[in-house]
């Protein structure tokens, strides 16, 4: 005798099994998906500190030191019983002075165009760069509130807060999770990096192992002779050097080479990988609570809820009407 069917959700139509004998019957609720996560109404973003980005960087697939002029924005949960909760944290720091990706966005930026540039030209551009931009430099959400639909809201109302006309992005993530598309970034075409090419006909002419796979490198450098390992890490340095602006750049720009050849094998090889597979993404997002008329932020609360997002479009004013503030 078949035992009778068991239904897995009392929500919606039946769906026939693939089992025609199997007593399970699966029940597909229409409207799955559909709704928000009910603990959104409870969550507020605001401006945050240090302590809010040590409380969650590791959870950041690149948790390393910030860049310059760290500034940061938090996602709280805070339902009016518990104290308040951080479960989220976006740092925005000085954008860089020369962009590739920022010389497509923004044309009349590009330096030294037919040859005129000189120190006041230089001089203010900087001055409008700092002025009108930020970079939005690391977006981090507890695991425990990843996949419901919070990262981009989080995103595009911690923009808002910040009070520049435009964010601009520089990220490997977004070439493989487009939560800043629907935040309302606005990408260039991705590009390979730059080192790409010459990377792989490095790792190919040194390891046996695929040029991503840096457990099976690093064991492979390990198992070979002193003599022959030594050669190689010479190779590995020379090759990084070669191909890093970030060594020549900044305060490294005075270490020379000092400084790749102190690096312990894990780390370069890390550092390496990055440079042939890691291409970043620029995008840039202009911020729609900028008045045009006055050439400034409109004033916005010091804390929004994190629902306010769903009262206008990513590229529209904040309805400050429809707020409902803590």
């Amino acid at each position: 005798m078949t035992a009778p069917a068991t239904a897995l959700n009392l929500a919606g139509p039946i769906t026939a099994s693939d089992d025609p004998d199997s007593p399970i019957l699966a029940w597909r609720d229409p409207a799955a998906g559909t709704r928000p996560l009910s603990l959104m109404k409870h969550m507020y973003v605001e401006r945050g500190t240090l302590e809010d980005w040590q409380l969650l960087h590791e959870l950041h697939y690149k948790a390393s030191q910030n860049g310059i002029g760290p500034r940061y924005v938090r996602l709280v949960i805070d339902d009016g019983v518990a104290p308040a909760q951080t479960i989220g944290v976006m740092v925005f720091t000085v954008p860089k002075p020369l962009d590739s990706g920022r010389n497509q966005v923004f044309p009349h930026m590009r330096p030294n165009q037919n040859g005129r540039d000189n120190r006041l030209i230089n001089v203010q551009r900087m001055a409008w760069i700092n002025k009108n931009l930020i970079l939005s430099s690391r977006t981090v959400l507890d695991t425990m509130y990843r996949g419901g639909g919070i990262a981009y809201r989080f995103k595009n109302i911690g923009y808002r807060l910040m009070g520049f006309r435009y964010v601009e992005s520089r990220s490997s993530m977004s070439r493989y999770n487009p939560f800043s598309i629907k935040a309302g970034m606005r990408f260039v075409k991705p590009k390979s990096a730059p080192a790409f090419e010459t990377g792989l006909a490095f790792f190919a002419r040194h390891f046996k192992s695929p040029a991503y796979d840096y457990v099976a490198i690093k064991q492979e450098i390990e198992a070979m002779p002193d003599y022959l390992r030594e050669h190689t890490l010479k190779e590995l340095r020379a090759f990084y050097y070669r191909n890093s602006s970030m060594e020549k750049s900044g305060d490294n720009r005075l270490n020379g080479t000092s400084r790749v050849e102190q690096m312990e094998l894990g780390y370069l090889l890390k550092q390496t990988q990055q440079l042939v597979f890691g291409a970043t993404v620029y995008a840039a997002w202009t911020n729609p609570d900028w008045d045009s008329d006055t050439r400034a932020m409109r004033p916005l609360p010091a804390r929004i809820p994190l629902s306010a997002f769903e009262n206008q479009g990513v590229n529209e004013p904040l309805r400050l009407d429809l707020l409902e503030t803590r």
